[in-house]
């Protein structure tokens, strides 16, 4: 469990990179600025979030503790739901599939598993004896 936290940070944090050089040179040609400030959210939570789970996989590292566990799939598949819809959604004039517009309600849910892994990361926060 451990290691693939470590493994799904480097996924995402690659993810993001490419996204982020992909947005800046290829899209910003073809989008509306408002559609490439959403495609950059989009690549901001995932890089932010990348950095996060290192910090939990060394936490995960020290403690033996649940709550960090959860915290890093919530976010992991959080991440992977909130970032990307938002890029689908984006791009999905490009693409050229107009069934993609009904992704909109995944976003909503991806950042609800991302805020509970946070609350997650609080909870084993506390349950960490000094």
């Amino acid at each position: 469990m451990i290691k693939s936290v470590l493994i799904k940070s480097g996924v995402l944090g690659i993810i993001a990179v490419l996204g982020g050089a992909f947005g800046a040179h290829a899209l910003k040609e073809v989008l509306t600025s408002e559609q490439l400030m959403s495609f950059n959210r989009g690549v901001r939570y995932q890089l932010i979030h990348a950095v996060v789970l290192l910090f939990i996989f060394l936490l995960m590292t020290k403690y033996e503790n649940k709550q960090f566990k959860i915290a890093a799939q919530l976010i992991f598949l959080g991440v992977i739901l909130f970032s990307g819809s938002i890029y689908i959604l984006t791009l999905k004039n490009l693409i050229g599939l107009e069934l993609l517009k009904y992704v909109g309600p995944i976003t909503p849910i991806g950042g609800l598993l991302i805020i509970t892994g946070w609350l997650f990361i609080i909870l084993g926060g506390i349950k960490l004896k000094e």
